[in-house]
């Protein structure tokens, strides 16, 4: 007992040599490694602001207002003239020169990794980048080719959600930050973080934060499949009030109900008919939303109670859970809106965004207290309290 309350006095002067060493550290870096990691931030930023550009196109259905591909109307993609650029014509073809220029940053982001970065594994992400950018542009272009196939489409839609988060990992390991936290060949503060780690494993439940991350992950992107689903079968406005639903809070799904809809839609609301098949999209869809809501403020909670003193950890919860809420607010108004394109893609924008927090806070929590759990806490605990 009392060799670990001599160790847990000295932990103070420990954390601020260890900061100080990673100051320094982060003063050494490379100029080329902090101009590596903000490339990283635009092309993450890029590939947010297509999947925005891309809920754009099917938010205001012209995935087919340029029919041909890779050309657009015969003409070479960048040649295309800007007169032209009419109607859905602006979004589709705007789509596709957003996403050239997202391709092309991420061969750049590629070959600056495998220039310059020592870690092998980060400059293979790299690669896996590059290979998921390529893979994505032939299904957008087969996506134009067949005719807007659904399967095509969603798998369009995911991969787009994936490759999202391969970026948004280069720009988080990349960070002066995340290498400032290494504590490798620095075994006092290694020691350090052992002992705190122990102490938050004690505090915490038998599901630890990181497995939260990613349970929180996987959910947020369960969520996007199933809005994907629902827009390229076009089930966004299946059901058409909310709350409820039909005035429900669960619609029939029986044939009798589902006719009884659709005379609602056509004379009352003077909208086409829809299947029980978009009906069960759509509430599949809002009860996704209830599942991440709910699993969102639960991570968020649990995070505030066992790190409230780690901002790198509460702060992407604290927002995780801010986005929910907004999102819950947009796909209310994009009902209410008669799906409105704007609104209606702000929402995915949203979701992506929601998906990329939860993906850094998983990182996060691997990063800081993952690692140090693998390690035997009490026999290294024992050594230090003796040799303090």
């Amino acid at each position: 007992m009392l060799h670990h309350e001599s160790l847990m006095n000295e932990l103070p002067r420990t954390i601020t040599a260890s900061a100080d060493a990673g100051a320094a550290a982060h003063a050494d870096l490379p100029r080329s490694r902090r101009w590596l990691h903000r490339y990283a931030v635009v092309l993450a930023l890029a590939t947010w602001v297509l999947i925005f550009a891309g809920g754009m196109v099917t938010s205001t259905g012209s995935g087919l207002a340029v029919p041909d591909w890779p050309t657009s109307y015969g003409y070479n993609m960048f040649a295309f003239p800007y007169s032209q650029w009419v109607g859905g014509i602006f979004y589709e073809h705007g789509h596709r020169l957003i996403a050239s220029t997202v391709g092309l940053l991420t061969i750049g982001l590629c070959i600056w990794l495998w220039v310059t970065e020592p870690r092998r594994w980060l400059c293979k992400l790299g690669s896996l980048a590059l290979a998921a950018v390529i893979v994505q542009g032939i299904l957008g272009g087969l996506t134009v080719r067949y005719f807007l196939p659904t399967p095509v489409s969603v798998a369009h839609a995911c991969l787009a959600q994936t490759f999202f988060c391969i970026v948004v990992s280069i720009a988080v390991f990349t960070s002066p930050r995340w290498l400032r936290s290494s504590t490798d060949g620095n075994p006092a503060a290694s020691r350090e973080a052992q002992v705190r780690f122990q102490e938050e494993n004690r505090r915490s439940a038998s599901i630890q934060t990181p497995h939260l991350g990613v349970l929180l992950t996987a959910i947020v992107f369960l969520q996007l499949i199933l809005g994907a689903i629902m827009r390229h079968t076009e089930s966004g406005l299946a059901v058409p009030d909310f709350p409820l639903a039909y005035g429900q809070v669960i619609p029939g799904f029986d044939e009798g109900s589902v006719a009884e809809y659709n005379e609602y839609r056509r004379f009352t609301l003077g909208v086409p008919a829809v299947t029980v098949g978009q009906i069960a999209s759509h509430m599949a869809h809002r009860a996704g939303a209830l599942l991440v809501t709910a699993v969102v403020f639960i991570v968020g909670i649990l995070t505030l109670r066992r790190h409230g003193d780690r901002p790198l950890l509460t702060r992407p919860v604290m927002l995780a859970m801010g986005l929910v809420l907004l999102q819950i607010a947009l796909g209310a108004w994009t009902v209410l809106s008669q799906k409105l394109p704007v609104i209606a893609t702000a929402h995915v924008a949203v979701g992506a965004a929601t998906l990329a927090v939860a993906w850094v806070f998983t990182l996060r929590a691997h990063r800081y207290i993952g690692v140090a759990r693998t390690e035997k806490l009490p026999r290294t605990v024992g050594v230090a309290g003796a040799t303090g």
